[in-house]
């Protein structure tokens, strides 16, 4: 680019020395125009040659060879080399553009890991990422990349995942936790243990899905390839009519003016500005989109996402967490403390996700010498002797089978039922939290237009009609297996109108065939599973529904900026065409019809890459 700016300066000085110096003999100052013509020209020349060799003879190269050779074979020396000059500005232009994209993409490439360092034979080596196998230690030091996905068995830190999820805020990692490869280690030294292999990781099949995006295409994108390719060679035969038939069939017509219309009407016709700003304004969607966390697997989902009119959700790990909390504490005997404590030592030896919750809850060291006759009663729950004491945690069946009267709790959720010497104490009220933005995405997609809002889930109908009013969503269907909801998404296929699309959100592996089917699939890409994200079209790499919201604004951003271009270009060019055509208009303002109106929608294609997180 620099190189090129270089070029397009000295050129520009010579060309306006010519035109400013009155140089006694013509020659000089003809000499001047073909020195600065060939400075800016002989690239675009030599490209016009080559190309016609490989059989590509009506392209934008062909198009300004003709026009400037042919003005300066009819002496409008000036004319010719200010058309070459004006149009390697807005290639300039366009590289700058291009680049600003790619950038903006490629700063992804960051998180490419460079080496390991491997714990083997008790000796730390630095080896590539590709050979370290799954089950080996690897040491990642402050400042350092993480290679692979793995689990954390020592050491904590602040990790900088920016460029996987576009959170600027580090994420706290202890032992235990898992992590994911592309992130950066920012303060203490942490040993991981490798869960997959590189080319499994999180960070190759992102660094997979950016490299690939570009290669599917849009509709749009589609559209102006094929209108380039027929549009191009027709102006060429239209040119070539206007040169030479009206001298022939119109009595004292120059032969020179209309070869000059018939060149103007060259430099007009170039394509440029479609050509370049349609797949700029797709390829800086993309890049605006992996800004801010979302990666978009081709142009054709952008494209598709615009016309969304119904939105599907899985519930548990999309809107809701999925991780089971201790919701509330309800006791009139003791305290809530005393209570979360007496249900915890009874769940003690417990590795049900139930029991696991009621323990993180308490989050104390438990004295097991205090716990006696622990006994687990299937489908009920669980009787310990505490303190001498006996103990039970469980669901109401459990206290009606040991006759124990109880308040019954109303609240929707896993609710346990706790008593001491056979009299009630309280209850234990434990569900899967909403996510903090669930309900501002489905306020948000009912802002912008989205017809309707369903919930797909496989809970019990009371759990999953709870969550869907609190979200205030249009539909719901619960109680459902995996081919239940492909049952309804077919259902749901058959509602929406011709044009619209149905888009489908999960994150589990049985949410897979669901995401393939519908026709835009996204993955909650931050805890969702690899075959989600395999199947999907578009994964959030954060675990915040509202970037759904974000994605379909940004996609409606791109399409109302590839239709301004579209519709901006063509207007512009026929309008020249047809003043050049009979006349009236110059070199000139061929070129502002060529160069002007590229560098107008490339700099409106610009605008995609100024995406921010709403």
């Amino acid at each position: 680019m620099k190189k090129r700016a270089i070029k397009i300066v000295i050129a520009f000085i010579i060309y306006i020395i010519a035109i400013a110096i009155n140089f006694n003999n013509i020659w000089i100052t003809d000499t001047l125009y073909i020195i600065s013509y060939l400075i800016v020209g002989i690239s675009i020349l030599k490209k016009a040659i080559r190309n016609i060799f490989r059989g590509k003879v009506f392209d934008e190269n062909f198009l300004m060879a003709i026009a400037t050779l042919g003005a300066f074979g009819i002496g409008e020396f000036p004319e010719a080399v200010a058309v070459m000059l004006f149009y390697q500005i807005g290639e300039l232009f366009q590289s700058y553009a291009v680049d600003k994209s790619r950038k903006s993409i490629s700063s992804l490439m960051d998180i490419r890991p460079d080496y390991a360092n491997v714990i083997r034979d008790s000796k730390e080596e630095k080896v590539d990422p590709d050979e370290i196998k799954i089950g080996e230690i690897i040491i990642v030091k402050p400042g350092e990349k993480i290679p692979l996905d793995g689990t954390v068995i020592e050491g904590k830190s602040m990790l900088d995942t920016k460029a996987l999820t576009g959170e600027s805020v580090p994420r706290e990692i202890h032992e235990g936790e898992e992590v994911l490869s592309g992130s950066i280690n920012q303060t203490g030294i942490l040993k991981i243990e490798v869960t997959k292999v590189y080319g499994e990781s999180t960070v190759s099949k992102i660094l997979d899905l950016v490299e690939n995006a570009s290669s599917k295409k849009s509709k749009s994108e589609n559209f102006i390839t094929k209108f380039a390719l027929v549009y191009t060679p027709a102006v060429v035969i239209i040119a070539l009519i206007l040169a030479i038939v009206p001298p022939l069939i119109i009595k004292g017509q120059l032969f020179t003016d209309w070869l000059y219309r018939a060149l103007s009407f060259l430099v007009v016709s170039c394509p440029c500005a479609l050509v370049i700003s349609i797949p700029l304004s797709f390829f800086g969607g993309i890049g605006g989109a992996s800004k801010i966390g979302i990666l978009v697997k081709g142009s054709n989902y952008l494209e598709a996402l615009s016309k969304t009119e119904i939105a599907v959700f899985d519930k548990t790990g999309t809107l809701t967490k999925g991780v089971f909390e201790v919701q509330k504490i309800e006791t009139n005997v003791m305290s809530k403390e005393e209570l979360i404590q007496i249900a915890a030592y009874a769940e003690n030896y417990s590795n049900h996700p139930i029991a696991k919750s009621i323990k993180k809850a308490y989050n104390e060291i438990i004295d097991e010498s205090r716990i006696k006759d622990i006994q687990e009663i299937s489908g009920l729950g669980i009787s310990a002797t505490i303190d001498n004491k006996k103990v039970l945690v469980g669901n109401e069946k459990l206290m009606k089978q040991n006759s124990i009267e109880y308040k019954k709790c109303e609240d929707v959720g896993t609710i346990l039922y706790v008593s001491i010497d056979d009299k009630y104490v309280g209850f234990i009220l434990i569900s899967d939290e909403i996510k903090e933005d669930s309900l501002k995405m489905v306020k948000k997609l009912k802002e912008i237009g989205v017809n309707k809002t369903v919930m797909l889930t496989g809970d019990k109908r009371n759990v999953g009609e709870d969550v869907a009013k609190k979200l205030q969503m249009d539909q719901v269907y619960t109680e459902l297996l995996p081919d239940g909801k492909v049952e309804k998404v077919q259902k749901l296929l058959e509602e929406k109108s011709k044009k619209g699309k149905l888009v489908f959100v999960g994150d589990g592996i049985n949410d897979s065939p669901v995401l393939a089917m519908s026709d835009i699939g996204i993955a909650m890409g931050g805890l969702g599973s690899d075959s989600a994200i395999e199947a999907a079209d578009i994964v959030i790499m954060t675990d915040e529904p509202s970037k759904i919201a974000d994605a379909i604004n940004l996609s409606r951003k791109t399409m109302r900026i590839v239709k301004e271009n579209i519709i901006f270009a063509i207007f512009v060019k026929v309008l020249v065409l047809i003043l050049t055509a009979i006349g009236l208009s110059t070199m000139w303002e061929a070129v502002f019809a060529d160069v002007g109106v590229s560098i107008i929608a490339i700099i409106n294609a610009l605008r995609m890459l100024r995406i921010k997180k709403s």
